[in-house]
């Protein structure tokens, strides 16, 4: 089964085409367009199957971000069709969804509700939440006085103990030590081996190649190359090394 599907998709974004305030103000005295159009993805055409474990490389401004956001549904396309299928858990924007005046503890039951689950799923599976992001002596304490790590290994243990069938994540993996990097690689592969659906846009293309089995190289918004892994990611790199500085 096809659980994301992306056909001719393009989003793009108006933008202000003025350099500067004092440029802005002129083109308006003189009557000249305001503004211009920025497409952070053109035409991109992608199936997505259950069970594959997908690793989304390019540079910064590639459209790699936008087009996770738009298989998870938070922005829609301006032109084309993107369908999602089954139960998606998006990792994207760590943090959203937490009140900062509630506890921690409070918090995995709000932003647990927030993914649609009731408190008895949420219950079952405090203690793990808790003991993966390791934060057993600050958990009954407000959110506003957790360090922005502390923030971001709450969001990743609730999001990855909560049944899902996808999985979208937008470089989440790189926060943290590197010990608890290691318990969300090691969760990451569960994953896999569960059958799960796994999508990671990573500017780390060591744990795109050790997670996934399949890679998509964007540029400019555009597909470049998408295969398997080892051979997307070695494209990729002989073409860093040998473009211009």
């Amino acid at each position: 089964m096809n659980v994301i599907e992306l056909q001719r998709v393009s989003v793009r974004y108006r933008t202000h085409g003025a350099k500067g305030l004092k440029e802005f103000v002129i083109r308006g005295l003189r009557g000249q367009r305001q503004h211009e159009w920025f497409a952070s993805l053109s035409e991109i055409d992608l199936t997505i199957r259950a069970g594959e474990s997908v690793g989304i490389i390019g540079n910064n401004g590639a459209g790699k971000s936008t087009l996770l956001r738009v298989a998870a549904g938070i922005i829609q396309p301006s032109e084309g069709v993107a369908i999602s299928r089954g139960a998606i858990t998006p990792l994207i924007e760590l943090g959203t969804g937490f009140e900062g005046e509630l506890t921690g503890h409070e918090n995995i039951f709000f932003n647990g509700a927030l993914l649609g689950k009731t408190r008895g799923e949420i219950l079952s599976r405090i203690d793990e939440i808790v003991s993966f992001a390791a934060l057993d002596g600050f958990i009954d304490e407000p959110l506003r006085t957790y360090s922005t790590g502390m923030v971001a290994r709450l969001a990743i243990s609730i999001a990855t103990a909560i049944d899902t069938e996808t999985v979208l994540l937008d470089e989440i993996l790189a926060v943290g030590d590197a010990s608890f990097r290691e318990k969300c690689h090691a969760r990451m592969r569960s994953f896999i081996e569960r059958g799960l659906t796994v999508v990671l846009v990573s500017h780390d293309v060591d744990v795109i190649e050790q997670l996934c089995v399949r890679a998509i190289w964007l540029e400019h918004g555009r597909i470049v190359a998408d295969g398997p892994a080892r051979e997307v990611i070695a494209r990729y790199q002989r073409a860093r090394a040998t473009s211009p500085v």
